[in-house]
């Protein structure tokens, strides 16, 4: 029988490997694992990747189990989709993956200066309504930066057009260093993409087996997957792109629709 909310929330609360600080706790509870990842959980000195917004957790998992050499933690607040990746990962005993369900609007509460290196963006929802709600916004560019090492590495994976054209813009017109951005990821790479990690052996690849509850659905709609990299660098003033973007014309599976606009900023 499948597991109801309530049993997943328990069963969370008891791993060991799944922090829970949602907004409307944090303020009093203090999080003494910021500035610690290393050392009081990872127990090593491997890069750290955040994948924001993880859902389920595939990409999390998947990445951990592919690269153990990395240490790799899911952001979400829906705790119960997180249920399903977290459960995988105690179960094979992956000791490079942990959860954190927290607001994405107060992730650099978790993290301190320098301690992350790249960031997962797995299909976000768009936001077409309101840029700062966007998590390729300046708006949220400027608290990864709080914990992000200069120059660090965010990877955008989308079935959104308004959401990769719109981060194009974004990393165009504050001249962030750009290394890959496809339309079409499975069309272009025909299975390969030469994507090497910060402080990874050269030539490292991204698995394209990986893939997201939410992707798969994407796919067998023929919708293409969207696929950008960039780094951040520490510095300098970020300007918030002021164009005009036509909205994406189809509704997302269990969502309302995008909007009744035809385009946006």
């Amino acid at each position: 029988m499948a597991k109801g909310k309530l049993a997943k929330f328990a069963d969370m609360a008891s791993y060991p490997h799944v922090f829970e600080y949602p907004y409307s706790v944090v303020e009093d509870v203090p999080f003494d694992m910021r500035g610690h990842w290393h050392e009081r959980f990872f127990k090593n000195d491997h890069p750290i990747v955040l994948e924001l917004g993880c859902g389920r957790g595939e990409y999390a998992v998947g990445l951990a189990r592919r690269y153990p050499d990395r240490n790799f933690i899911g952001v979400d607040i829906k705790g119960a989709r997180m249920w399903s990746g977290a459960t995988e990962a105690l179960k094979e005993g992956l000791t490079n993956v942990a959860f954190l369900r927290t607001n994405i609007e107060i992730i650099d509460r978790f993290f301190a200066p320098g301690e992350v290196q790249e960031i997962w963006l797995t299909f976000s929802d768009p936001q077409m309504k309101k840029a700062t709600k966007r998590l390729t916004s300046t708006y949220f560019l400027a608290r990864y930066r709080r914990f992000l090492t200069d120059g660090g590495i965010i990877h955008l994976k989308t079935d959104s057009n308004f959401l990769f054209t719109y981060t194009k813009y974004v990393v165009e017109g504050n001249h962030l260093p750009l290394e890959i951005c496809t339309d079409n990821l499975y069309k272009d790479t025909s299975g390969k993409v030469s994507l090497p990690m910060q402080g990874d052996v050269e030539g490292a690849s991204l698995d394209l087996s990986i893939r997201t509850y939410y992707e798969q659905q994407w796919l067998a709609r023929g919708l293409s997957i969207k696929y950008l990299r960039f780094r951040l660098p520490a510095e300098g003033t970020l300007v918030e792109p002021d164009v005009e973007i036509p909205l994406d014309e189809y509704r997302s599976y269990n969502r309302e629709k995008r909007s009744s606009l035809a385009v946006s900023k």
